[in-house]
């Protein structure tokens, strides 16, 4: 933004350290898969001289996209920090997968995050800035948290800079056109063969340079007489958009009046209007050519991230200290201890490692933490003392050895056994918590058993561990179906899951059919006598009994009435009736899926004086349900939950169709801004096993939804009978 001699520290594996926390800048990259942000990161610490070229796992230049899932699935999966130096300023980068399964690793990295560049592919057009990017960039607004916005891949046909500026214009900043302005306007080189133009280069609106980037080398250019044209109209609507809002009033009456304002107060007015979120530069970048150090707009880019965007002492967080009371935490490594931990992982050789965001204080390598916090997953809640390992600063798989951490940094701590993703470290004699941020609720669910004997002795450790890693995933041991069920975002995330338990924790799973817990009641009342006689040498077995099977209302469960008269069948051996009956209503008495809601009533039976007993009015008990069920219409139940679709406007006539496809019912309708819509409806859980994966292909990926259970309701007949004769088959 300004002329001046860069230089970058952290050259050659050197590890970049701050000194103090006005030297650091956290920035997380976001952007849909594909925009680019991988091949930013890497083109970032090139130019700063962090690794000598980009992305080889074999040399140790590959800074993201490392792990052996991200390299087989050529994608990114997981949160990874990059730092770099800068005129003499640490850099945090933090690379997010673009892909929605795994948006749990890009909440956790705006958690992380001082500030957001928004990595959009200029050849995806409007596909690329709405949906996922759209709800993302509110989010961020939310919070106040400054956003640029690097717009790649212009060197596609399909690319068109002005009408993707105009995109975001449009979808990003509610048409607001002073608020998102372009810092540079791309230089394109002679047409090719194929009459497409490519990026040469940049002009530069506030220092009006022409940069070229051919070589691979910023070398500046004189302007031609075309290029200045085109650079006064757009930069005075630059300085129009920073004055209005930065707020300077008086630097607008300035500029009014036709004074020339000099290049230190627009750059100084620019850095308070993205710090302040208000104001949201667009620039350039492209990767640069094989074997050079400098790709388009990388220069750039690093300036406005350390004179731009805002130290983490800008970014003030809450915490909650042992007598409840809330306070800001001060970003001071003199001051008690508050860290994060931002996402956690195992590693064969060094165990548990975890990824820590310091808010307060300073972390040494073997201090003493407090360990506290209930997780952003289910985790019980915890409250202990643990002795860190070491303090390291992560570079793709290498760990640099920290002798110290201050607040504001982001580092990897090793042996914390206890701690979590979203627990808090704090000082032992000053115990904090900070509210952990929210997580997506995993609505696919993915039902496994272990593929062998040793897979099952293993299953267990190797299901926390997951889950200890990945917050995302929610594992359950259904009651019902006796099924262990693991909840993903989507079927990449089920994917990585599952590759996870084989080759990080050695745990062979197979997929089975996802079961629904379907319940059966009686529609109608019968009665029934259940005979259990037997004689077979010495004592026999005795017991007869008659009861009557009346339905109930909804969540009666079963209930259990005693009329017997005249001792025809004696007191002791009534709780055995009970107890057979019941044991029989869990069995299920047509389908094999547990009876609910009916009044069983004995009244009347017989027993023998030496050969009745305990578990024949138990078996009689059970005989007298079934062939009361034999003679009744029985009903399966099954479960119904109410969805929340929220959906753009355009995609909301398909959503309601495909809702009323898996027999749902709609409950209305209603606009919630931003050009959005929420969907109410009741839809049986049998149709949203996959509704996670098919919602998303349906609308593009701009709907949510969430479930809840609502209760259960009586299946059609023609659907119940082909359920019943899906059982009769499978046994």
């Amino acid at each position: 933004m300004v002329e001046r001699t860069t230089s970058s520290q952290g050259v050659n594996g050197r590890v970049v350290v701050a000194e103090r926390p006005d030297d650091i800048r956290n920035v997380v990259l976001v952007g849909h898969s594909g925009s680019g942000k991988t091949t930013l990161v890497e083109a970032l610490a090139v130019a700063a001289g962090a690794v000598p070229r980009a992305g080889r796992v074999e040399d140790g230049t590959c800074v993201s996209d490392y792990d052996d899932i991200e390299q087989r699935q050529h994608r990114s999966v997981q949160l990874s920090v990059v730092p770099m130096g800068w005129d003499h300023i640490k850099v945090n980068l933090l690379d997010t997968p673009g892909y929605a399964d795994f948006v749990g690793e890009l909440r956790a990295g705006l958690r992380a995050a001082d500030a957001a560049l928004f990595v959009l592919s200029a050849a995806a057009g409007v596909e690329g800035v709405s949906g996922p990017t759209l709800a993302l960039w509110d989010e961020c607004a939310s919070v106040g948290m400054p956003r640029a916005i690097v717009l790649t891949h212009l060197d596609t046909a399909r690319a068109d800079f002005e009408d993707m500026t105009e995109t975001c214009r449009e979808i990003l900043g509610g048409g607001r056109s002073e608020s998102m302005l372009p810092l540079h306007l791309p230089v394109y080189g002679d047409k090719g063969a194929d009459g497409h133009r490519p990026v040469t280069g940049l002009i530069d609106l506030l220092t009006q340079h022409v940069y070229d980037y051919v070589t691979g080398e910023r070398v500046e250019t004189p302007a031609s007489e075309e290029q200045r044209e085109q650079m006064d109209e757009a930069r005075n609507r630059l300085i129009e958009g920073i004055i209005a809002e930065s707020e300077d009033e008086t630097l607008m009456d300035r500029y009014i009046s036709g004074e020339e304002i000099d290049l230190t107060t627009l750059v100084a007015d620019l850095e308070k209007a993205v710090a302040r979120g208000s104001f949201h530069p667009v620039l350039i970048a492209a990767p640069p050519p094989e074997g050079a150090r400098q790709g388009l707009g990388t220069v750039e880019i690093l300036d406005l991230i350390t004179r731009g965007f805002p130290t983490p002492a800008e970014h003030p967080v809450s915490a909650t200290g042992s007598g409840g009371k809330s306070s800001a935490l001060a970003c001071d490594p003199a001051a008690p201890l508050a860290a994060e931990v931002i996402r956690t992982a195992s590693d064969p050789y060094v165990g548990r490692m975890s990824l820590v965001r310091l808010f307060s204080g300073t972390l040494h390598a073997d201090d003493t933490v407090h360990v506290c916090g209930h997780g952003v997953g289910e985790t019980a809640d915890h409250d202990a003392d643990e002795r860190v390992g070491g303090v390291s600063a992560p570079f793709g798989k290498q760990q640099r050895p920290l002798p110290q951490a201050i607040a504001g940094d982001i580092v990897c701590v090793t042996k914390l056994s206890r701690a979590e993703t979203g627990d808090t470290l704090s000082a032992k004699d000053c115990p904090l918590i900070i509210e952990p941020w929210s997580m997506p609720d995993p609505l696919l669910p993915v039902a496994i058993k272990a593929h062998s004997k040793a897979d099952e002795d293993k299953l267990s450790q190797g299901l926390s561990r997951l889950v200890a890693e990945d917050p995302t995933v929610r594992l359950e041991q259904n009651p019902d179906t006796h099924q262990l069920v693991l909840w993903c975002l989507g079927e990449a995330h089920r994917e990585v899951a599952l590759e996870r338990l084989r080759s990080r924790f050695g745990v062979q799973v197979d997929v089975v059919d996802h079961k629904v817990a379907l319940r059966e009641t009686f529609a109608t009342s019968a009665s029934a006598k259940g005979r259990h006689v037997k004689q077979s040498g010495g004592h026999g077995q005795y017991a007869i009994c008659e009861i009557e099977v009346a339905p109930l209302p909804e969540g009666s469960g079963i209930e259990f009435v005693d009329k017997v008269v005249g001792g025809v069948v004696p007191r002791q051996f009534i709780p055995s009736v009970e107890k057979g009956v019941r044991a029989q209503a869990v069995r299920g008495v047509v389908a094999g899926y547990p009876l609910v809601d009916v009044r069983v009533t004995l009244f009347d039976g017989k027993a023998h004086s030496v050969d009745s007993s305990d578990a024949a009015f138990q078996m009689a008990g059970a005989l007298a349900l079934r062939e009361a069920a034999g003679t009744a219409r029985i009903n399966l139940l099954e479960p119904i939950s109410e969805v929340r679709v929220v959906v753009s406007d355009e995609y909301v006539g398909p959503v309601l169709g495909d809702l009323s496809s898996r027999r749902g019912r709609v409950l209305g309708t209603e606009p919630v801004g931003l050009g959005r819509t929420v969907i109410r409806a009741e839809v049986p859980e049998l149709e949203l096993s996959r509704y996670a994966v098919d919602l998303r292909s349906l609308a593009h990926g701009a709907a949510t939804f969430t479930r809840a259970y609502a209760r259960h309701e009586a299946m059609p007949a023609q659907l119940a009978d082909s359920m019943r004769e899906k059982m009769k088959t499978a046994n």
